[in-house]
């Protein structure tokens, strides 16, 4: 028993390590590159500096290390699975009498305790670090810092209010969708003729108004007039707010099941979020179902040789999970097809074809 339990540690340290490994090799990888292509956007501007852009990079990369982590499951496994192999010690296991499935089992159960993690703690810190990354470049940067975010850059947004229809326009969006900057509102009257053009460098959500900082307005009658605060009206609640400017992967696990009450309460639709929790909640299924495929496809390659079959075996699978998810992540965010179903189905189907494919080859 002492023996089995010290292999059995053995065993998910090797794939703990493997996966880790990868895992912070592709961070460095996506910090360089995320780095470099903020210099070069921003090199010119005013209040450069290489550690502030460095800042601003490393704060946002663990948001983008989200989507990888599935992926350094995969090929983790694979590399530790190979490399017990290659080494001799799955070919000691099993003349032990060692199934693969008692050498898979630490495999997995490190799947699954890095899925939950990953999902407990890592994403609402990775939400935090991105939130901040956002507050930072626009602290440096203020008007000019639409050249480090581009992924929530240019939001558009149709409301009505007391004064009347507007239709704002962002550059960029921080507290989900709340507080925004290079701020462009086009009013109109309730006759919908155009009345004025109101720019600001931010502007946050109040009760009933949007408070435009630092705000010129523009009419067709009238020179152009300067406020350090200027009110535009609008019907729109934070709610309303986050669920047409803020995207699903910037609000933390935690803090979705509240919003998606909040936004079934108020009768509003909350596909995108209810498809970014569950998917959350099946993360460690999908990490599990990565291993699976791991196994299947280089155990039998590794004993007979064919590295470059396991390899092109491994991104083949890789990239069919990926197709596969995005494919019911659009369905889902559509309401096409169940959030629920949207986001354990991948993770199901490569469960079930791991399984299958192992059995075959083991037992078959």
């Amino acid at each position: 028993m002492m023996v089995g339990a010290t292999l059995w540690r053995y065993f998910a340290t090797r794939f703990v390590v493997s996966i880790l490994g990868l895992f912070a090799f592709a961070a460095v990888l996506i910090f360089i590159f995320d780095f470099l292509e903020l210099v070069r956007r921003s090199a010119d501007k005013e209040g450069f500096s290489v550690f502030t852009i460095a800042m601003v990079s490393l704060l946002r990369i663990p948001v983008l290390l989200e989507q990888v982590l599935p992926f350094a499951t995969l090929f983790g496994a694979i590399m530790a699975f190979v490399t017990l192999s290659r080494s001799l010690e799955l070919v000691i296991a099993r003349a032990a009498g060692m199934s693969i499935w008692q050498f898979a089992t630490p495999a997995m159960v490190v799947a699954l305790a890095i899925g939950t993690l990953a999902v407990v703690a890592y994403n609402p810190l990775a939400v935090a670090l991105k939130d901040r990354s956002d507050r930072l470049s626009v602290e440096i940067f203020g008007d000019q810092e639409k050249v480090l975010l581009q992924a929530s850059s240019n939001a558009w947004l149709r409301q009505d209010g007391r004064d009347g229809e507007t239709i704002l326009r962002a550059s960029q969006s921080t507290d989900q969708g709340l507080h925004l900057y290079g701020v462009t509102v086009f009013a109109f009257d309730r006759n919908g003729v155009f009345r004025e053009r109101v720019e600001a460098q931010e502007a946050i959500l109040g009760n009933g108004t949007w408070d435009m900082k630092n705000a010129v307005v523009y009419t067709a009658d009238d020179d152009p007039r300067r406020y350090e605060s200027y009110l535009v009206s609008t019907y729109l609640g934070p709610l309303e707010v986050r669920q047409s400017i803020a995207s699903p992967d910037s609000v933390s696990f935690w803090d979705l099941p509240r919003l998606i009450e909040l936004a079934e309460r108020a009768g509003l639709p909350a596909y995108r979020y209810s498809l970014q929790y569950e998917t959350l909640y099946a993360r460690p299924l999908l990490l599990a179902a990565m291993v699976l495929i791991a196994a299947a496809v280089s155990l039998r390659v590794s004993r007979f040789g064919g590295l470059g079959k396991m390899i092109l075996g491994g991104i083949t699978a890789g990239f069919v999970l990926y197709v596969l998810t995005e494919l019911t992540k659009d369905l889902g965010g559509a309401g096409i097809i169940s959030p629920a179903v949207a986001a354990w189905s991948p993770g199901i189907v490569a469960t079930l074809m791991g399984f299958t494919i192992l059995l075959h080859q083991e037992d078959g």
